[in-house]
């Protein structure tokens, strides 16, 4: 490679970092406490648990479930079911003010899945959890903030890339994961990040790519919402929603009728946004480590209790699935959350010695610059 390319490289990889260094700090720091959100949800919060079960306990009913579930939250309108990952003895009610109302600022009420007892009204608006995910998401600015984290995960690929391309030249001489202990401070530290660079390499990629993807999470539901969703719906898109509704027990029996080999895992009452005003619509998941990620959708009228529609996702929205799970490494237990913080914590170093580096440089290529002046100037 030439000299003129790698100036060019080494451009690139020190104005990229530069601008999204500071926004990956806030991620990396807040990104640690999240990959073990669910031992620190247990940890901090009051949770009331539900019931131990023997295995094969049969499932409440879903109506039962309501029913308990909505007596907590009399002159609510139930918006959603949701089945908790995490605990599957558990559902939330998702609670809003208006039956076809916005769901942002929706409340939730947790039941026991077996029992259908009321566990309690968690508040997922505050505490400490609430903001490390809000800082981590969308830094408290909805939408733009998504996009503009999202272009700093760009950054961030972009500083990756040119980063190797520059580490292979500088390593020619010396074995794979030199540190030149002897040698100055900046060249250890320079060392170090290119070590650590070096190792951190493929998840940083990974957590970077599938990051930006899930800012775009907002953007790839509505597009769903008015490609697939609108076909689905066609000729019910401007029905009202309907004064009596079919249990919901009944519309789940339905979709799994329709869809034997899956599990529901969030329903959408009429009225929401991920259904029509007319229909329930049903999103199962398969039961393998890649299927439980995915979901389908069945529509399922609510005014009688008979099938619409089912499709599989696209890949779009498919991809987005996926890359959630990737993203927190939240899909292979507390050994891979382990290894996921371990690399989370190498990048912080990787991120701080690269500001420390440049400003170190900076300084002596300023100082260097005052010499050269004074000597001119004496001369």
């Amino acid at each position: 490679m030439t000299a003129k390319a790698l100036r060019r490289w080494s451009w690139v990889h020190t104005w990229s970092s530069l601008v999204c260094t500071v926004f990956l700090l806030l991620l990396c720091v807040t990104g640690l406490p999240l990959i073990f959100h669910h031992e620190l949800d247990d940890l901090l919060s009051d949770h009331v648990p539900a019931a131990t079960v023997a295995e094969g306990t049969p499932k409440a009913d879903l109506d039962k479930v309501v029913a308990n579930g909505m007596a907590r939250a009399p002159g609510k309108f139930l918006h959603f079911l949701i089945w908790d990952r995490d605990d599957p003895n558990v559902i939330f009610l998702s609670v809003a003010e208006k039956q076809d109302g916005p769901s942002d600022q929706n409340k939730f009420v947790r039941v026991d899945a077996h029992t259908a007892a009321y566990l309690d009204t968690p508040d997922f608006e505050s505490g400490f959890m609430y903001i490390m995910l809000k800082l981590h998401t969308d830094m408290f600015a909805g939408l733009p903030g998504k996009l503009f984290l999202g272009l700093m995960g760009i950054l961030f690929c972009a500083a990756i890339v040119s980063g190797v391309v520059l580490y292979a030249p500088s390593m020619r001489k010396l074995d794979f994961g030199t540190v030149r202990t002897k040698r100055t401070r900046l060249i250890r530290w320079l060392d170090l990040h290119n070590l650590l660079g070096a190792v951190t390499i493929v998840w940083a990629v990974v957590v970077g790519f599938t990051g930006v993807i899930n800012t775009w999470a907002d953007l790839v539901l509505k597009l769903w919402q008015f490609d697939q969703l609108t076909e689905m719906v066609g000729p019910f898109k401007d029905q009202p929603i309907p004064a009596r509704m079919v249990s919901v027990q009944q519309a789940t029996d339905t979709a799994r009728a329709k869809l034997p080999h899956m599990t529901p895992l969030f329903i959408a009452y009429p009225g929401t946004a991920f259904t029509s005003r007319t229909h329930y619509a049903i999103f199962l998941h398969g039961n393998t480590p890649v299927t439980s990620r995915l979901l389908q959708p069945v529509l399922v009228d609510a005014r009688d209790g008979s099938f619409t529609d089912t499709r599989a996702l696209p890949w779009y929205v498919t991809t987005l699935l996926l890359s959630q799970p990737l993203h927190f490494g939240d899909y292979g237990g507390m050994p891979l959350k382990i290894v996921w913080a371990l690399l989370d914590i190498a990048t912080i170093v990787v991120l701080g010695s690269g500001v420390y580096l440049w400003v170190v440089r900076r300084r002596r290529t300023r100082a260097a610059l005052r010499v050269a002046q004074a000597e001119a100037a004496a001369t």
